[in-house]
């Protein structure tokens, strides 16, 4: 309240905000924090992954403990949050956030945050912000390399302006091929929810004018200038190629885990009590309100009770899916 960029007026705005975080990861993670420690009043953390300990060295908010109870990652980053501020909401949405739920979830919300980590995602949440006039901040983070972008519907650029076309598969870089120094993703994390603050104040004329980006080994940061494109399908033809569906069962592998994803063909309402008793015969078996840990010889799952299974033992897509339809019949 002090600063004369806030003050007195300024806190009670951001008390007032409604805020949404993609991804409590690295950055989302960060983010998410200085969110609740700037008495941001609501803060909605959507995530589908659980907390493991090869997140430990980049990511804010979980400890230890949380790995061993194969926590929620939105579920242990409320808790943490709540006993950081017990002034604010907090809504875990242990989640994954598609074309047939964005909508819903982002809907009543003031700013987006983006704490992902992969281009479709992303491509997504420019969609679904776009449609319903919610600014969001990119941001990205992999290597010693870091991204930034303020993205306001309306008035700049969005993000398939900055990427008309996602990359090939493979074409470029992430942290399981990379690797992530922590102090990267927290520097950008820090600064995306400064240009979150900023948003959140009305004060646009000092936000960040393009892309910064950051070269953290070697001191770097550039910001580069992005053209908003008049025939991009998005901001442009406001077309949304994404939203309203999802495309079937997909499968995908996890950033720096040996670990796929499989998602299927529409959101499920799991009992994972009842489905515990019909796979302790084939296997090992715990049940948490969350999560279904299952493991046998051959592979070791976790199962949600939306449908999504994260699983290990697993050489490709195609046999993540199979292996899913093995055990479950989804």
């Amino acid at each position: 309240m002090s600063l004369p960029q806030i003050g007195a007026e300024g806190q009670q705005r951001l008390y007032a905000a409604r805020v949404a975080v993609v991804g409590i990861g690295a950055l989302g993670s960060v983010s998410a924090e200085l969110m609740a420690r700037a008495g941001v009043g609501y803060l909605r953390l959507i995530d589908r992954d659980y907390v493991s300990l090869n997140n430990l060295h980049r990511t804010a908010l979980f400890s230890e403990a949380d790995a061993a109870d194969n926590a929620p990652k939105a579920v242990a980053a409320s808790k943490a949050l709540q006993a950081v501020n017990s002034g604010i909401q907090l809504e875990a949405a242990v989640t994954h956030l598609s074309g047939a739920n964005a909508l819903e979830l982002l809907q009543d919300m003031d700013l987006v945050l983006d704490g992902s980590d992969n281009y479709e995602l992303r491509y997504l949440l420019n969609e679904a912000c776009d449609q319903m006039g919610i600014p969001w901040v990119y941001a990205g983070a992999v290597g010693n390399f870091g991204m930034v972008m303020p993205i306001i519907p309306g008035q700049t650029a969005c993000f398939r302006c900055l990427a008309p076309t996602p990359p090939p598969p493979g074409s470029y870089p992430t942290c399981a091929s990379s690797g992530i120094l922590g102090s990267v993703s927290s520097s950008v994390a820090s600064i995306q929810a400064t240009e979150a603050i900023k948003l959140l104040l009305g004060r646009t004329d000092n936000r960040l004018p393009g892309l910064l980006s950051i070269d953290a080994w070697n001191c770097s940061f550039d910001v580069i200038e992005v053209q908003r494109d008049a025939t991009c399908p998005v901001c442009g033809q406001h077309q949304y190629e994404q939203l309203g569906h999802d495309s079937g069962a997909t499968s995908s592998a996890l950033c720096g885990r040996d670990e796929y994803q499989v998602l299927p063909a529409a959101p499920a309402d799991l009992d994972l009590s009842a489905w515990a008793q019909r796979l302790r015969s084939q296997g090992d078996v715990l049940v948490s309100p969350y999560i279904l840990t299952f493991s046998d010889t051959k592979v070791r799952f976790k199962l949600f009770a939306d449908g999504r299974m994260m699983l290990k033992g697993a050489q490709s897509a195609d046999q993540a899916l199979a292996i899913y339809s093995e055990y479950l019949g989804l």
